[in-house]
Parts: C-alpha cells; structure tokens; sequence
C-alpha cells in the first residue's frame, strides 16, 4: 500500500505517506496556552507520517474564535515545546500551522477590537460562534500598509518560535477564507494599492510572508495550505486558474518542503469558472511536493497517490477518531466514527478518549 510506504519530505525522512490534516479543537486555555491533554493528543497520533498542527495564532490581533492556542508569549512556546518533545520522543513529526484570521472573527472573543482585514466587507450568510453564542459578522477595519507589514514580521516571528518551540516547520494557514486567502479573493479585496486590484498585487501579501519566514528559519522547513475552490468564509475568485497559477509559480521559486493542496467541493452551478480537481489542476504547476486534503478514504487516498500528483494524503476527521489511523489501514480495521458534537467541546471528551484498535 502506497499510503503505508516510507518517504522524503525536505529534509525529514517520514515512516509514511499520511498526513495528520490541522483540525482546530479549541482545547487551549484563555490565554491560549495548550495542556496535558493536547500533549496526549497529538503524542497519541505520532504514528502520521506527519504531523499539522491545529491553527496556532500568531499575535493576539490574529485570534478568531474562543480557546485557540498561540505561538507568541513565552508561556505558550514553553508549552508547545512539551507536545514536540513528546512528539518526538514517540517517532513522530510535526509542523505549526500558523494562523492570522482576519475578518474571520468578532469583537467579543477579541477584547473589544474589531477583526482586520484587507477591506471593511463583512462576511454575509454566516454566524461566528463566541462564548455569548452565534454572533453576526461585523464589518472589519481596513488594514494600512503599515499594519499589513506588521503582521508580515508577526508570520516570521511566529515561524521562528515555532522552530524554538521544537516544530519540524511551519505551515501558513493560506486556506479556508482566512487572512491571506482574503487578500487573495476579490470578494474580500477591494484594495487599490500594492496588495490590491491586479492578480499579482493580491498575491504579494502571501508571497511576502512566505519569504520572510523561509529567510528567518531556513530552507525544507516552510509550507503553505490552499483551498482555491473553497467558497466557505465568502472566498470567491473570478479568475481562479489565473489567480492560483500566477501564486504557484511564483512558490515554486522559493525552497518550500510541501504544498497543502485542498480539493474542496463547491456549487458548480454558480461557479463555471472553478476547477473540478484542485490537485490534478494546480498540482502539477507546483515543483514542490503535494500533500492532498479533503474526504480521502482509505482507497481514495491510495487511488490519489498511484495517480502521481499527489505525495501524501492528509486525514482530518479520521485522524481525529482514530489516533493509530496508519495501523487501521494496515489492517483494514474497523474505524471510530467522529463525535461531531464534542470536536470544539473543550473537554477531554471527544479528545484523548477515542479508543485505539486492539
């Protein structure tokens, strides 16, 4: 089985070809520091050929939702260092996915202060949870180019106390309607200066960050997460095969260990102009390796790698219910099924509790 089988990523040497996929699990404490039951968590999955981490924020400004864990404080990188060690101890390997959500928030869970964004559009149609419940969107305040530089040094600071932290590298959370897929989108980037307007110039907020964090830790050890056709958050792309293409080609001249490539579903009907296979599409402009993501089963995942695109196949939510996934596989095992109502519960249940296969 190809899924089962060894492989090189940068300069780490994986006993697989599956990918424990980010799953935010809102388990960090109120100032965003994770504990013994995160260590358990990610130590007890340590058998992925590699291991994402949760979205981890990387300054205050970038927290969205209640419980998350930051990279920022000396508290919270001393707390990382104890789930990397033990990570490490048990045979595994694991990056930070490394998160600023932007508009993808609320004053309630920001201390009063409204979300930043590209441009002040709110997102429409949904709700954001914070700890008083579902909350409307507000409208966000524009970024100035002075801030948008600050949170470029934010991304390269964070991708230093990742390294200090124990991490094997990072990932920029560039998916999923987050801040910089909003300074990808039109229907979120209305500006008319260096970071708006043109294909490029929405690209060079992503672009940016990615050369100041491979500048500030070093070749093989940076990656980044897509999601060209994820219409979630309010991300729309007129012209997405222009827009991603131009963005891939110009990764490809930076030393990245990995492109995390989601293959998202979306209404066909009101988008034309989407690509039907994000991997097949995009993943063969890319030079660096693809770790492909969304919905892959057993049998899908391996149908994906004997097609040659993709590298490695990242689980979510089965790697969420069954933490020695890779030996199910091996097996052909039975697999737990994920409590969706305990994912963001907070508590150990739903977490650590998910029995392993005897």
């Amino acid at each position: 089985m190809k899924l089962l089988e060894k492989t090189i990523l940068g300069n780490l040497n994986l006993k697989n070809k599956m990918v424990m996929a980010p799953m935010t699990r809102s388990r960090a404490s109120i100032n965003g520091i994770v504990g013994d039951s995160t260590i358990l968590y990610y130590t007890q999955r340590a058998s992925a050929g590699l291991i994402v981490s949760e979205a981890i924020n990387i300054s205050e400004q970038a927290i969205g939702s209640p419980l998350t864990p930051g990279i920022y404080t000396s508290e919270q990188i001393a707390a990382w260092k104890k789930v990397t060690k033990a990570v490490h101890e048990n045979g595994g390997l694991i990056y930070a996915q490394l998160w600023h959500t932007g508009r993808v928030g609320h004053s309630l869970v920001k201390n009063g202060n409204l979300p930043v964004a590209p441009s002040p559009i709110a997102i429409e149609g949904q709700q954001h949870f914070t700890m008083a419940g579902p909350k409307d969107y507000e409208t966000p305040k524009e970024l100035t180019l002075e801030e948008i530089t600050g949170i470029i040094q934010d991304f390269k600071q964070a991708a230093i106390n990742s390294i200090d932290a124990g991490f094997d590298g990072v990932e920029l959370h560039s998916a999923f309607g987050y801040l910089p897929n909003q300074f990808l989108a039109e229907s979120s980037n209305q500006r008319n200066d260096l970071y708006g307007g043109t294909i490029e110039n929405r690209n060079r907020f992503v672009l940016e960050i990615m050369k100041q964090m491979v500048d500030a830790i070093g070749e093989n050890r940076v990656a980044i997460r897509l999601s060209p056709t994820s219409t979630y958050n309010n991300m729309i792309h007129n012209d997405i095969i222009g827009q991603f293409t131009s963005l891939i080609t110009e990764l490809n001249r930076l030393p990245l260990s990995y492109l995390h490539l989601m293959n998202v579903p979306f209404p066909a009907d009101k988008f034309p102009q989407y690509p039907t296979n994000n991997i097949e599409t995009f993943g063969n402009i890319s030079n660096h390796p693809i770790i492909a993501n969304c919905g892959y089963t057993m049998e899908t995942g391996e149908e994906e790698l004997e097609k040659g695109v993709a590298k490695l196949i990242s689980y979510g939510a089965l790697f969420l219910a069954n933490p020695d996934l890779p030996k199910r596989f091996e097996l052909n095992a039975p697999l737990n099924q994920p409590d969706r109502a305990t994912m963001y519960s907070g508590q150990e249940k739903g977490y650590i509790d998910y029995p392993f296969f005897n």
